[in-house]
């Protein structure tokens, strides 16, 4: 892993007008991945991080922020700019049954990049293609198929195929095995890991399956409605967590040895995630959480640098974790 970063996200905020309020799914986050590491963002469902991911891209207009790839913010970008850093940000998306067109054989979704930037035309087309199935443990008599020929891993291969096609730096890989068999998974995550040592891809991971983010990802990313808890290292995460919600959600996770998981404490949150429309000032976690107070209440509170490289957005934080 190297020390610049890639992409640098600042204050980024995506609102959406719904019933005459403003559904904040992501309001002021700020983070940055290094060239060549996998960056790990994980919530609840709905928390923000898909749209998070979208925004990023510019695939969502962003209500405000910045995003800074490779030292450009990309939201000043127009035209041919924009189109010509677009082929080195790709994304894989959730679900591999709705994100290939049905009516396209492989050879033409994989191949679509290649026409969109003219890089590769004829034979040339086709060998890359056959490489790119080839990458993804697929082959050239996969290529005339069409996507409803395949299992769900198939197509998550094809759409990782399709993705890489542009060769490019950075890649927003959106929930990518969460609609595929708990069989599957561990094949594409480690197909992942695998593309990115030899490519030396740069990854964001969103998901909620916690122990494979843990499993593939440098660094972590903790989002609840919108708004940024915790960011470390992935072993201080996941062996230290200091925000109340973390803890909870980790607390959550099953462990493999039964006397263990016997003794290990389950933090149960009381209530329900609230409206993300309009939410109210002060920290987003304050109704669940068994510490909150007024403190809590009456203002947003900041991102801090806890410990080394371990941020934290929690008034208590020291309190609780007796720092």
């Amino acid at each position: 892993m190297k020390d610049n970063k890639i992409v640098e996200i600042s204050d980024l905020k995506k609102y959406f007008h719904v019933g005459g309020g403003n559904l904040k799914a992501v309001d002021g986050i700020n983070f940055y991945i290094y060239e060549g590491e996998t960056f790990g963002l994980v919530g609840e469902s709905g928390c923000g991080k898909s749209t998070a991911g979208r925004t990023i891209l510019r695939l969502y207009e962003p209500t405000g922020g910045q995003v800074k790839f490779d030292g450009v913010n990309i939201y000043e970008l127009k035209g041919k700019e924009l189109h010509d850093v677009r082929k080195d940000m790709q994304m894989i998306f959730q679900d591999p049954y709705a994100s290939l067109d049905p009516r396209m054989t492989v050879e033409d979704i994989i191949g679509e990049p290649l026409d969109i930037y003219e890089t590769h035309k004829g034979k040339e087309r086709y060998n890359r293609v056959v490489e790119l199935l080839e990458i993804v443990g697929l082959s050239a008599e996969h290529a005339q198929r069409f996507p409803h020929e395949f299992s769900g891993g198939q197509r998550q291969r094809i759409g990782i195929a399709r993705a890489l096609a542009l060769r490019p730096k950075f890649i927003i890989c959106d929930e990518p095995i969460s609609a595929l068999d708990v069989s599957i998974q561990a094949q594409i995550v480690n197909l992942l890991k695998d593309l990115q040592k030899s490519l030396g891809l740069t990854l964001l991971f969103i998901a909620h399956d916690l122990s494979m983010v843990r499993y593939i990802s440098d660094r972590v990313g903790v989002m609840y409605l919108g708004k940024m808890m915790e960011l470390a290292d992935s072993e201080n995460l996941y062996e230290k967590p200091l925000h109340p919600y973390t803890k909870a959600l980790l607390s959550a996770i099953p462990v493999a040895d039964p006397d263990l998981q016997r003794t290990r404490e389950r933090i149960k949150l009381s209530g329900d995630v609230p409206s993300p429309i309009d939410p109210k000032p002060g920290c987003r976690f304050v109704d669940r959480c068994p510490y909150g107070d007024d403190t809590c209440r009456g203002r947003d509170p900041e991102m801090e640098e806890i410990k080394p490289n371990h941020f934290v957005a929690c008034f208590k934080v020291r309190e609780i974790n007796h720092l």
